[in-house]
């Protein structure tokens, strides 16, 4: 008999200290750190080199999509020419300067490496019908 007094005083204690626990949660650290010591980040190239805009702006004049001389700095005339040179290519005009448009301009790698950069969409591929007739 004396177990069912014990049974009902630690169901009562059990219900009583259920709700504190549900309650409580696990601490959690700060997402970020509150003391300014942050990883430094890499910087990507913000803006073009004066001695690279002189080399894209003589390009620019030499292909008629830039008139003056080289001022050396990348100037609203200067994006205006390479989106003007970018758009009749057929090429994205957002991002500039494109590497299509650097190599067309003849300022990437190596000229036969460059007009096959650039003539790889327009090349046409060779079918097997063609190899074999020209053999």
């Amino acid at each position: 008999m004396r177990l069912g007094p014990l049974v009902v005083l630690s169901s009562i204690l059990l219900c009583a200290t259920a709700p504190a626990v549900a309650l409580t949660r696990a601490h959690r650290g700060p997402t970020s750190p509150k003391n300014g010591k942050h990883k430094p980040r890499l910087q990507s190239q913000r803006s073009i080199d004066d001695e690279r805009a002189a080399q894209i702006q003589s390009a620019l004049i030499r292909s008629g999509y830039l008139t003056g001389a080289p001022s050396g700095h990348w100037d609203v005339a200067t994006q205006a020419a390479m989106e003007k040179m970018q758009a009749a290519n057929g090429w994205q005009t957002k991002l500039v300067p494109d590497s299509r448009a650097i190599i067309k301009l003849g300022l990437g790698p190596s000229t036969a490496t460059a007009n096959s950069i650039v003539n790889q969409t327009s090349a046409p591929a060779a079918s097997p019908s063609n190899t074999i007739a020209q053999q």
